[in-house]
This record gives structure tokens, C-alpha cells and sequence, in this order.
């Protein structure tokens, strides 16, 4: 029987479905049991700011059903003082690994894109939809951009509220 423990407490694997999610180089291993309590997008300037994309989408874990079953001595952790929450990251490789609230200490929430499998809740929540940017793709159609195999891109419309090359601003956004 698998055992994995982080706080200094066991937990068997065997106690629930788990599934298992790495950081980029693999440095880091953790478990969470499923289905995840729930899921959800992180439009905040802080998530952004610390996965360096539009947003990012979390899976929220109980924290007696959340492991790290490899690399512990890996793992560093930022603490916010204003705001109470810590962020874990893989000090190899950097990539976000949980991210924790003082007032919601029995919660775990992990990026999602860290699981290649499923984990039992779809993200159907938006968190701080107010900070969402002008920028983030929206799901409007693309169409493939010609001599770029894989590559698409959203054609601009007349009614587009993109700035326009040649504009007073010297260019694109």
C-alpha cells in the first residue's frame, strides 16, 4: 500500500481514487483523491502574475486528500503577509504547484493543468471576473493563418476593439 505524507501526516492512497500531477521537469509528484471538491478560473491579478498567463484554472483539494508523493526538498513556498495566502512552487522548474488561503486552511488548490487525467469537477466558476484583461482569448472563432501549419488566429472584424496598425498609438496593443 502506497503511502505519501506531507505535514507529517500519512495519508493511504488506498482510501480513495487518486490521481497524480508533476510539475514541468518532473522534480515534483502530488496526489490529490477524487473528485476534486470543485474547479474553478482565476482571473486575480495575482494568479496571473504568478503563472504568467491570462488566468489560470485550479482544482480545490481537501488538504487530508492533497500529497506530495515526490520531491518535497523541491518544493518552496511563498508567503503573501498582506493578503495570507501561500503559493508553492517546484524551485527547479518554477511551475505553481498549490496555492493556499489562511481563512480556507483545510483547502488545497492545485493548477489544473498539472493533471493530465481527469479529476472529477469541470471548471464552471470565475474568480475575480472584474480583473479579467483586454487581452484574454475569449473563445471567438479562428481560422488557420496560412504557411503556419498548427497555428490559427482571430481574423479582426470591422467592429474589431483591437487598435489598428498606423493608429496614434504607434501600432498593436
Amino acid at each position: 500500500m502506497r503511502k505519501a505524507a506531507i505535514l507529517g501526516k500519512p495519508w493511504e492512497a488506498s482510501e480513495t481514487t487518486a490521481i497524480v500531477g508533476q510539475c514541468l521537469c518532473g522534480a515534483v509528484e502530488i496526489e490529490i483523491g477524487t473528485p476534486a471538491r470543485w474547479a474553478w478560473h482565476d482571473h486575480s491579478s495575482a494568479t496571473r502574475r504568478a503563472h504568467g498567463a491570462a488566468y489560470a484554472t485550479y482544482v480545490g483539494s481537501w488538504r487530508k486528500r492533497f500529497r506530495v508523493t515526490k520531491g518535497e526538498a523541491d518544493v518552496t513556498r511563498f508567503k503573501d503577509e498582506a493578503t495570507g495566502t501561500t503559493r508553492s512552487f517546484c524551485a527547479r522548474c518554477g511551475t505553481p504547484l498549490a496555492y493556499e488561503r489562511a481563512h480556507s486552511a483545510h483547502m488545497v488548490n492545485v493548477p489544473r493543468a498539472l493533471f493530465a487525467g481527469r479529476t472529477g469537477r469541470e471548471p464552471r466558476y470565475h474568480i475575480a471576473i472584474d480583473q479579467l484583461q483586454d487581452w484574454t482569448y475569449l473563445g471567438g472563432p479562428l481560422v488557420p493563418l496560412k504557411g503556419y501549419p498548427g497555428v490559427v488566429w482571430e481574423r479582426p472584424t470591422k467592429n474589431s476593439t483591437r487598435k489598428k496598425r498606423g493608429s496614434l498609438s504607434g501600432g498593436w496593443s
